[in-house]
């Protein structure tokens, strides 16, 4: 079996910043506890706390995230409806124009303005079927009538259209500043859970989240190819992000959540995934062994999807873990959540 080391050292400008957040980190080893031949429980409950708090977020973060792209793209539907209107104003304007030209040209041979019945009309399109108004519009000007009424008809519809999308926009924005201040809190009360630790308690945390970040970097994959060309082209863009911040709601190219790593590696193989965890656990091909993974394979965790990495080999996941961590590689079995299935793109 081949040893793989990480193929990009992380930018020395992260060094403050993974310094900090190690020391926020808690996720304290089985092997660190047992050695402290007399744990304090209150401590150890201190720490699961914050550990369930950083799971709570992490599963609030693929909320907000799939809150955050349906809003993008309502907002961009908004646009679209109402940049069509305008355009379909500007085309109604000059219909109106023209109509002014066979009223006024009615009004000189002595008839009645068509256009004034038409306005009172409780039914126009009954109104131009009857031969007597007909009768007295040439072709042309029939035309410009019945086009003018469709007119008026989908700039009616495309207001309506935009009006409950940006109904929607509002409720979604709602929902979006809902998931975030879900987030802000969990992560705040771990803080505070967090400050009720000694600073030399604090140390070995922030020390044990560095070990797991330099046994990252001498981690062995084995020798197993990928399964598709796709795959291995995003894995391989994933893996020049090790060492990067975890920050929730970010998707690269510094920082980033878990489905936004998988996200961003796959654009850069030129594949666009939606951005949940849950939405990426549905498209390509499901691997439900997980001894049938190959590199590059993305990896669906917890019972509610709510997390996704790439399976790097050997049993190694690759992903961007938690709150207070970095991108990098770990045992599946010992992540403390379940697998899933796996999902093969390309």
């Amino acid at each position: 079996m081949a040893s793989h080391r990480r193929p990009k050292q992380p930018n020395p400008a992260y060094t403050g910043i993974l310094t900090a957040t190690a020391a926020a980190a808690v996720a304290v080893s089985a092997s660190s506890a047992s050695a402290d031949p007399l744990p304090d429980p209150t401590k150890k409950g201190v720490q699961a706390q914050v550990d369930r708090l950083y799971e709570e977020a992490t599963q609030a973060t693929e909320k907000y995230n799939g809150a955050k792209e349906k809003a993008d793209k309502l907002q961009e539907q908004v646009t679209d409806l109402q940049d069509a209107a305008a355009r379909q104003q500007g085309d109604l304007n000059d219909l109106r124009a023209q109509l002014g030209m066979v009223a006024a040209g009615q009004y000189r041979d002595g008839g009645i303005d068509p256009t004034v019945q038409l306005a009172l009309s409780a039914d126009p399109d009954a109104y131009l079927e009857k031969a007597s108004v007909l009768d007295r519009l040439t072709a042309r000007q029939s035309g410009i009538l019945r086009q003018y009424l469709a007119q008026q008809r989908a700039l009616q519809q495309q207001h309506t259209e935009a009006t409950q999308k940006l109904e929607d926009l509002r409720e979604t924005r709602t929902e979006l500043a809902n998931h975030k201040k879900t987030i802000q809190g969990k992560l705040a009360k771990a803080q505070r859970l967090l400050n009720t630790m000694t600073a030399e308690e604090r140390a070995k945390a922030a020390a044990e989240e560095q070990r797991a970040s330099r046994a990252s970097e001498r981690v062995d994959l084995g020798n197993q190819t990928s399964a598709s060309q796709r795959g291995a082209a995003a894995f391989q863009a994933a893996q020049s992000r090790v060492g990067m911040p975890y920050v929730w709601g970010a998707d690269g190219p510094n920082s980033f959540d878990c489905s936004g790593l998988t996200s961003w590696a796959f654009r850069q193989a030129g594949i666009s995934l939606p951005r949940t965890s849950q939405q990426q656990a549905n498209v390509g091909t499901r691997i439900n062994a997980l001894g049938d993974l190959r590199p590059g394979d993305l990896i669906i965790m917890r019972s509610d999807l709510s997390h996704v990495g790439f399976y790097a080999g050997n049993g190694q996941i690759l992903h961007a873990p938690k709150p207070g961590a970095q991108v990098r590689y770990e045992a599946i079995a010992t992540s403390g959540m379940p697998f899933m299935w796996g999902v093969r793109i390309g």
